[in-house]
This record gives structure tokens, C-alpha cells and sequence, in this order.
């Protein structure tokens, strides 16, 4: 027994095939900083601390920048002014989006207490697993997720 579609059914499940396919092939550019659904970045953890302190250090509210479309948290207001001062050098690379899936050519969260600091810059991934992956060829990653940063900014 055949199956028969009303011709605006038909019309329709075509059209979502059609589109859909296009919309899969159509990478969306990845937006310059990864941000909780709050707007929070480093899901609200103090950017300098991993720097001065040497540990994830969950930020303040009273210590808040707004930078690159997201907001920054610190543990104390002297955080603050040194990210504000030099954003470029204690924001995390990629946008904050996991060091080895850039590497990989995708984005995904972090785990602000899955992190490195590598020659001066600050590095975040997904889990302490994927972590212990990404360091066994850390560097080869770093080049790697440094040839694909702008593709994944830009959409290509």
C-alpha cells in the first residue's frame, strides 16, 4: 500500500530537508568570547588569579567588566584594573573556549579549573581529561588551535 502525502506536506518536508541541509553546511562564526547563558565569561571565575595567585579563583559580582560583549568577574577590584589595564594579556586564549577542541577545529565549554598557563597565556579545556590529552602534544595543539582561532571566528 503506497503512502500518500497531501501536496503541502510534501511542499513542507521537502522545503526542511532542502534548508535544513543548507543550514548544516553553513558553519555559524563562534562568537569572540564563550559566555554562560548570563553573559558571564570563565563562567565567572577571575582571569588574573590564575596569574597572580596561580589557582581558579571564582570572581565577584562588586568586580565586574564588561569586555568583548561579555562579562568579566574578579576577585577584587585591583583584578579588575589590571585586566582593564591589559585585557589582551590575562583573558584566556580562544575566547575562553576549550584549548584542544580550537585545535581540533570546534569550540566547546571549560572547566575553569581544568587550565595551563603557557608561556605567559592562559589556556582553559573541557575537563581535566581532555586537559591530560591536550598536554601529551601541547604545543603541537597550540600551533594547531592558532591556524584555526580565526577560521572558527570568522564562520569558514
Amino acid at each position: 500500500m503506497a503512502l500518500r502525502m497531501h501536496p503541502l506536506m510534501l511542499r513542507l518536508a521537502l522545503f526542511l530537508v532542502f534548508f535544513g541541509s543548507l543550514a548544516a553546511c553553513k558553519k555559524m562564526p563562534a562568537a569572540p568570547v564563550n559566555r554562560t547563558p548570563d553573559g558571564l565569561a570563565i563562567k565567572g571565575y577571575d582571569p588574573v588569579a590564575y596569574f597572580t595567585g596561580g589557582q581558579p579563583v571564582p570572581g565577584l559580582a562588586e568586580n565586574e567588566f564588561t569586555w568583548k560583549g561579555a562579562k568579566w568577574r574578579f576577585a577584587s577590584a585591583e583584578h579588575r584594573a589590571m585586566f582593564r589595564f591589559y585585557p589582551d594579556k590575562y583573558a584566556p586564549q580562544y575566547g575562553g573556549y576549550c584549548a584542544y577542541a580550537v585545535s581540533q577545529g570546534k569550540t566547546a565549554d571549560i572547566d575553569p579549573s581544568a587550565w595551563a598557563i603557557v608561556n605567559n597565556r592562559l589556556y582553559l579545556n573541557l575537563d581535566k581529561d581532555v586537559q591530560g590529552l591536550w598536554e601529551k602534544d601541547r604545543d603541537a595543539y597550540i600551533r594547531k588551535a592558532d591556524e584555526n582561532w580565526p577560521r572558527l571566528l570568522s564562520g569558514r
